[in-house]
């Protein structure tokens, strides 16, 4: 008796039909997991590229190093500290010369590669820079007492994130003087390149001539370009026929234009808004000179304002002690850049995990459907029946993003929910004994994929729209159900429409 009670209670149902889905909600969590586990296969793929190819892209540079080799003595003792001769000494400085001004153009190419069916986005950037190097009147000042300084070879230098990357030899002229570069970042601990500087360009440098210098560059690079800006005065601009550029770094584009056709992006910037030329002298190994860049300046020949310049300078070498990575922490967000990306304008696997989010909403939806249908119809539906309802649901979730990999996303989306509804049209047409609520059931699932897509595509009104969604379908339930007698549902009786409210 009890059982045949139960077999006939709403209520009885409706917690059979709360368990069922917290028991799809295992084959749900285990898609969710799924998608994860692709997400980090395409990251990894995307990472192997990067070691095997080239990564993301800092530009740093160009800069002007001025090796300096100074020597001094300093008086041998005896074991009972009496001077007994001179020992020369001597070690190796380098001075970083900074451009006073920088012009960057450069167009960025978009370049797919593939890893197995893992599809990752590289850029080829074509570059030219330009820009002026103001030679300070006075030299460096000998850090011993009684040392000389003499002057190496100078150099031009460019840091970059990854120098496989390059094209091809850059070209570059300094001075109207061509340059030859070789690979490596003399005196520094960065990944770059270096030219040295030829006789004639050396002998306007020690003339305190102001050097033009003018570079053409190719650059490969994985997503991202970041671009120090070194110049007291920084300009740039960066075009790309990709629609979606993402501008990130310190410092916005100050004009930018995006379209269908690509995106055009601008910048300029003044060292009086930032400390990049400060930060990389931090970022000098510990052997960098300690009068390096603004130190120089400072010092104008006066005792005050060189003391103060010395004073800056030992602060400079004392924070560079702490950062012992040298130049390559400029890529790692330590040092103030511009940067623009090239992304994906969709992400297969994190709008399939958003999906898949939603998907115990739709499963209670369609399970919610398919109750008001027994309900009013006066219907029998198994539980098994709602079980196989439920996990076909669930399947739809599997199946976009097996396709997402293979189409697009909308396509594979389409093609799921079609396959879905067919599936489901189908099965409540015979379930049901009705073509007609069969059509009805599986056109509500259809407009609940609409829907879900529309929360997918409205990113900024996603929470909006569920909570739309969800107060929509609960206001429907209660307005359907408002006249059901429940407890001669749950006593096994047929609903009763209770009288309407003043009615006779």
């Amino acid at each position: 008796m009890l059982i045949q009670t139960l077999r006939h209670s709403a209520l009885a149902k409706v917690a059979l039909l709360m368990l069922l889905m917290l028991l799809l909600c295992i084959p749900l969590g285990e898609i969710g997991s799924l998608v994860s586990e692709r997400r980090a296969s395409r990251d990894e793929a995307a990472q192997e590229l990067a070691a095997t190819h080239a990564g993301t892209q800092t530009l740093t540079g160009p800069l002007l190093l001025m090796p300096f080799t100074e020597r001094w003595t300093e008086a041998q003792r005896n074991s009972e500290g009496k001077v007994i001769g001179q020992v020369p000494q001597q070690k190796l400085r380098h001075t970083v010369l900074l451009p006073e001004q920088l012009r960057i153009e450069g167009q960025m190419l978009p370049e797919s590669r593939y890893r197995g069916i893992f599809e990752v986005l590289f850029y080829k950037l074509d570059a030219r820079l330009g820009g002026r190097f103001a030679i300070p009147a006075l030299p460096p000042r000998p850090s011993e007492s009684g040392g000389q300084l003499e002057l190496g070879t100078p150099m031009l230098a460019l840091a970059l994130g990854d120098v496989r990357g390059i094209v091809g030899m850059p070209q570059a002229t300094l001075g109207g003087v061509a340059l030859k570069f070789q690979s490596g970042m003399p005196g520094l601990n960065g990944h770059g390149i270096h030219a040295p500087l030829p006789p004639e360009a050396v002998k306007a440098l020690r003339a305190g001539q102001p050097l033009e210098f003018d570079m053409g560059l190719q650059l490969v690079g994985q997503d991202r370009l970041d671009i120090v800006p070194l110049a007291e005065d920084t300009q740039a601009r960066i075009h790309s026929p990709w629609p979606h550029p993402k501008f990130g770094g310190r410092f916005l584009a100050t004009e930018r234009t995006v379209t269908d056709a690509g995106f055009d992006a601008r910048w300029q910037i003044s060292s009086l808004t930032s400390d990049a030329r400060a930060q990389l002298i931090r970022h000098f190994k510990a052997e960098a000179a300690p009068t390096a860049l603004n130190a120089q300046a400072v010092c104008n020949g006066d005792a005050s304002d060189c003391a103060a310049a010395d004073a800056s300078a030992a602060a400079s070498v004392a924070a560079v002690r702490s950062y012992p990575g040298g130049v390559d922490r400029a890529s790692s967000g330590a040092i103030d850049t511009f940067a623009v990306s090239l992304t994906q304008p969709v992400d297969v696997y994190v709008m399939a995990h958003r999906a898949a989010k939603y998907g115990a909403l739709i499963i209670g939806l369609v399970l919610m459907g398919c109750f008001m249908v027994e309900l009013f119809r006066q219907l029998r539906l198994h539980p098994i029946q709602y079980g196989l309802v439920g996990l076909s649901i669930a399947l739809f979730f599997l199946l976009l993003v097996a396709l997402s990999e293979k189409l697009s996303f909308w396509q594979a989306y389409a093609l799921s929910a079609c396959a879905s509804v067919a599936l489901l049209m189908a099965y409540f047409s015979a379930v049901l004994h009705s073509v007609k609520r069969g059509l009805g059931l599986g056109g509500f699932v259809g407009v609940l994929y609409a829907a879900l897509y529309g929360l997918l595509a409205s990113e900024s009104n996603a929470l909006l729209l569920g909570a739309l969604l969800t107060f929509g379908m609960l206001a429907t339930l209660m307005l359907l159900t408002r006249n059901v007698d429940w407890y001669a549902l749950s006593n096994g009786r047929a609903a009763r429409p209770a009288a309407p409210a003043g009615g006779h």
